[in-house]
């Protein structure tokens, strides 16, 4: 399976104070720092490599999970003294990292099949691949245009009508879809993925599971809720 780079190096100021002390990967989640949940469900899919791209207060991470979490093998990529933006800190990681992997952001629970997403990026011969679930804005506001198995535009802040699914939160890249990044301006995920789409280089694959994240305190509760029922179902 496909190594996975998280990334968790931002400041969560929609979450302060409570994230004034402790990085978002670590708050407290059902009794767990959040990092512990969603390592475990990489665990369970299958996942042995994960890359923590981290920065503010990665310290306490890197206390927290050390180098291993059951199967899975972790190192770190700190991004030093100013933030990079998650592009430049995919960069920044890529020596941890093999000629394609996965990309998941820090504060995302997602319960989809990783092994078919890796093996829709490897069939597409693309340089990156965006997960896409129909959200019809339910759960955030919905950011992509996807039709007939392409993504026809994906923007955060410029939203269509025609936009009723939304980024997963998972991609699959190649490094070559990071290249000619500036080696200075902090630079966004979504840049990539606009890049990809304008030279038709971006597959996508959609999921049918929701998603889940600890961006806010009523997706904290979401998430609990559902881990609880995990939990009665097993």
């Amino acid at each position: 399976m496909l190594p996975v780079a998280i990334l968790c190096g931002g400041l969560a100021m929609r979450l302060r104070p409570i994230t004034a002390s402790i990085p978002k990967s670590l708050i407290p989640v059902n009794g767990e720092p959040f990092l512990a949940h969603q390592l475990r469900l990489l665990d369970a899919a299958g996942i042995n490599k994960v890359v923590l791209c981290v920065g503010f207060l990665g310290e306490k991470i890197r206390d927290f999970a050390g180098d291993r979490f059951g199967r899975i093998e972790i190192s770190y990529s700190f991004d030093g003294p100013k933030l990079l933006g998650t592009a430049r800190a995919i960069v920044r990681a890529f020596p941890h990292l093999e000629p394609s992997f996965f990309v998941l952001y820090g504060d995302s629970y997602l319960p989809c099949d990783y092994r078919k997403v890796a093996t829709d990026f490897e069939q597409s011969a693309k340089s990156g691949l965006m997960t896409v679930y129909r959200n019809e804005g339910k759960y955030d506001s919905s950011n992509v245009e996807f039709e007939d198995g392409r993504i026809l535009r994906y923007d955060k802040k410029d939203k269509t009508p025609q936009m009723r699914y939304i980024d997963y939160g998972l991609g699959v890249f190649d490094k070559s879809a990071f290249s000619g990044l500036s080696a200075d301006d902090p630079t966004d995920l979504a840049n990539v993925y606009g890049r990809l789409i304008e030279r038709n280089d971006l597959a996508a694959s959609e999921v049918q599971e929701r998603f889940y994240e600890i961006g806010s305190l009523e997706g904290i509760r979401d998430l609990e809720q559902y881990l609880s029922g995990l939990g009665k179902a097993s």
